[in-house]
């Protein structure tokens, strides 16, 4: 990974980040600090909404590649689609997988504006302090925007786990050097199993809990599908 100076962007949540990777991984161990993990969001639950991001170009475009952040609300209960938003802003850094907040974080922030309200919980496609620096795409996005949010990830980054049952919703804990980070999840017999880990304002019992459930007979709990199917489509919503 390279670690030349890149072209700043304008965040009032990192107003120190000189647009370096260097410094990007240094604010992730800062501000990873500042996550929650005890659960501090609306009971009962009002309004759920999952948060993806996607790519217009190829990885290697570099600053010509364009994010997409898609947001599904959803009515808590009934599972309604309130509302879906896109928001389109080019890149700011090269893509790396461990440093999604900081590609991601801009168009989460415009595509977040654009709900009519602000939900109560987020799923977003993404780890949460599943992550080296404890400091994934969905913690980077709720702390940013002080959002109780969730981590759900097709892939390991970091850590490992025992072997995990095969019915549906088995949890084991993913563990780096002893510490819990998250779990896997089978949220479907036969499929392979989620990245599931609190992002902020939600605790560990809890991510595994709420992610179950809102998983309705596919492998992905219902709102971060909808966003992911939003994020790769080519046109307007």
């Amino acid at each position: 990974m390279t670690t030349a100076p890149l072209r700043r962007w304008p965040n009032p949540a990192l107003p120190d980040w000189d647009g370096s990777i260097a410094a990007a991984l240094e604010q992730q161990v800062e501000l990873s600090r500042r996550v929650t993990k005890r659960d501090d969001f609306a009971t009962p639950l009002r309004t759920v909404a999952g948060f993806d991001v996607g790519f217009e170009d190829d990885h290697a475009a570099g600053d010509s590649m364009i994010v997409r952040a898609a947001a599904v609300l959803l009515d808590a209960d009934t599972l309604e689609v309130l509302d879906r938003r896109v928001a389109r802003v080019p890149a700011s850094l090269p893509y790396a997988p461990d440093l999604l907040g900081f590609l991601g974080l801009p168009a989460l922030f415009e595509v977040l504006g654009q709900l009519p309200q602000r939900p109560d919980l987020a799923f977003v496609d993404g780890h949460g302090i599943a992550h080296p620096r404890r400091f994934g795409i969905a913690a980077h996005f709720g702390v940013a925007a002080d959002l109780p949010s969730i981590g759900v990830s097709n892939e390991v980054l970091v850590g490992t786990a025992a072997a995990l049952h095969e019915i549906r919703g088995a949890h084991t804990p993913l563990r780096d050097h002893g510490e819990q980070i998250g779990w896997l999840l089978r949220s479907q017999v036969g499929g392979l199993p989620l990245v599931v880990s609190p992002g902020h304002r939600v605790s560990m019992t809890a991510a595994a809990q709420m992610v179950m459930r809102y998983v309705d007979g596919d492998r992905l709990p219902l709102p971060t599908r909808l966003a992911d199917s939003l994020a790769s489509r080519a046109g307007p919503p």
